[in-house]
């Protein structure tokens, strides 16, 4: 028995112990808690204290904010009596304001008046520098290097010291561009020269001039000029990341020559009186050395060109639209580009693969003593000037089968006598390419050979012109032929030469330079103005008894 009570004992130790152990733990946790109890109560009060420090600063900010406001208002009552005097001031020299309004109103009519007379004047001075500076003008553009440079290198070493797109053409100043070559630097000056970095507008720039002289009735004639690639349909006509050119009525900063040119014509004609001026626009291509009209339902039609026995060059059939602003212009040469002749080769993606003229004709009312008698028994007359454009009609010609658009509509409207036609030819001319470099064949390779052979005949017209020869080979080209009263004539020449920046291209670079030097040195006869049809120029050397080609300045005669 003594044995069972003490295992009995025993059991009752071990459950005492357990009871014992589970108290120890329930009295650390108690412990553990009225410690975290603790420590919340002294970061309470902690918080406590600061908000009543937080308040008393505000119930302090609060008692101070009364004296604040009444400082406030009185420095605003200042103001506003200060205001108050100085209004009364100037109310009281009310009668003296409007008295010197009065007496701005008559200056000002007085400088409107004189302004009238100092624009004619810039005007005269105006084509009197042109004149000084000669007919034909050449610029110069040099373009960044594109990643296609590299010519089968690795792109990147583009630009790199020795490869094929090393920069050899480098731009000196606003005149002068140089050409590092194997053995010497040769520089070439141009009347402007643009770095690479140069914008579509910094180019436009300088082109902006020549468009006074438009509506003063002189001919204007604006050609891009290089090899394939080296940026002239950019130039021209704008970027192609657009590839159909859609027209838009709003600027863009991409655009070119052509689209610019003609915004800034209608705005010249914004400011001339309403319905004195309207506008036409023809758009060609001279592809394979045949004249296609891009604005005709078929434009596979061939065209000639016709040679008056005056010397007068036309194409008598090619279509002409009536336009009346930028939007419609671009609309017509969109629809010319969408059959133009292009191609890629191994120069470039888009080689444009025939030369693009667009002119825009510019029909003005003449004074009105120029029209003749309507009692005559005339009704229509159109006649040409001496360079072969078309100058005036006496009355609305009657609609012709051959050109769509020519009508009655055509006449500026108001004066129903003289015009004066003056035109504005932007001209795209195809790359010249070496065909070992282009990698052309086939149909490719006898486009690139009648390009080579039109732009050679283009050098060689220069040339002639630039020596006096007497015989000047208008005819060797399609191109020549179209573009001879520009070339030859007495209208304002500008040549814009594209160049590419890269080794790769040197031979073609110099060669492009090469051509706007002999450009330069063309010394042509004193611009003309376009006169009505009713109108006679009586030359000085007539007058003398002496034929024209006696005078001083050269000026070709018709071939």
């Amino acid at each position: 028995m003594l044995y069972l009570k003490l295992a009995q004992l025993h059991g009752t130790l071990q459950s005492s112990r357990e009871e014992n152990t589970d108290l120890n733990t329930q009295y650390e946790d108690e412990k553990k808690f009225r410690k975290s109890v603790a420590d919340t109560a002294i970061r309470l009060k902690r918080e406590i204290d600061s908000i009543r420090h937080d308040m008393l600063s505000v119930q302090k900010v609060a008692m101070e904010m009364p004296e604040q406001f009444e400082e406030q208002m009185s420095h605003a009552n200042k103001v506003v009596q200060r205001h108050r005097q100085v209004y009364q001031s100037q109310s009281s020299n009310l009668s003296a304001l409007q008295a010197q309004i009065i007496q701005m109103e008559t200056t000002l009519s007085d400088i409107t008046e004189r302004h009238a007379k100092e624009k004619k004047r810039r005007q005269e001075l105006h084509n009197i520098l042109m004149e000084l500076r000669g007919n034909i003008r050449v610029h110069c553009r040099l373009r960044p290097l594109m990643e296609f440079d590299c010519g089968g290198e690795d792109p990147s070493t583009l630009g790199r010291s020795g490869t094929r797109s090393e920069v050899v053409v480098h731009f000196v100043d606003d005149e002068n561009v140089c050409v590092r070559t194997a053995k010497h630097n040769k520089v070439f000056e141009y009347e402007r020269v643009y770095e690479p970095k140069e914008s579509q507008s910094g180019v436009f720039d300088e082109v902006q001039p020549m468009l006074t002289s438009l509506l003063d009735g002189y001919n204007i004639c604006i050609m891009a000029y290089g090899q394939t690639g080296s940026g002239k349909t950019h130039t021209m006509l704008g970027s192609h990341k657009d590839e159909d050119y859609n027209p838009s009525r709003n600027p863009h900063r991409d655009e070119g020559v052509i689209p610019r040119a003609t915004r800034e014509l209608f705005r010249l004609i914004s400011e001339k009186p309403e319905k004195s001026h309207t506008v036409e626009v023809s758009v060609l291509e001279i592809y394979n050395n045949d004249i296609r009209d891009l604005l005709s339902n078929d434009p596979n039609i061939k065209h000639d060109i016709s040679t008056g026995q005056d010397g007068s060059v036309s194409v008598p059939t090619l279509s002409s639209k009536q336009v009346d602003n930028v939007y419609d212009v671009m609309c017509l040469v969109q629809h010319g580009l969408r059959t133009r002749r292009e191609s890629a080769t191994l120069v470039h993606e888009h080689s444009s693969r025939s030369h693009l003229v667009v002119t825009l004709t510019v029909i003005s009312q003449a004074p009105s003593f120029f029209s003749k008698n309507s009692t005559s028994g005339s009704t229509s007359d159109l006649r040409r000037d001496n360079r072969g454009r078309s100058l005036s009609l006496s009355a609305a010609p009657a609609p012709s089968p051959t050109m769509e658009s020519w009508g009655s509509d055509s006449v500026p409207q108001g004066g129903g006598g003289a015009v004066i036609r003056t035109k504005l030819q932007l001209v795209d001319l195809a790359g010249s390419e070496c065909v070992g470099m282009s990698g052309v064949k086939g149909k490719a390779l006898r486009e690139a050979s009648n390009i080579n052979k039109s732009l050679s005949a283009l050098a060689d017209v220069l040339g002639a012109l630039a020596e006096h020869r007497t015989h000047v080979p208008y005819r060797n080209s399609r191109l020549t032929h179209l573009l001879q009263d520009s070339i030859g004539g007495d209208a304002k020449l500008l040549v814009l030469l594209c160049v590419s920046p890269a080794q790769r291209y040197i031979t073609e670079s110099l060669q492009c330079m090469g051509f706007g030097t002999r450009a330069r040195q063309v010394q042509r006869g004193p611009t003309k103005r376009r006169l009505p049809s009713s109108a006679e120029k009586v030359d000085s050397t007539s007058v003398r008894g002496r034929s024209p080609s006696s005078g001083p300045s050269f000026i070709p005669k018709p071939t």
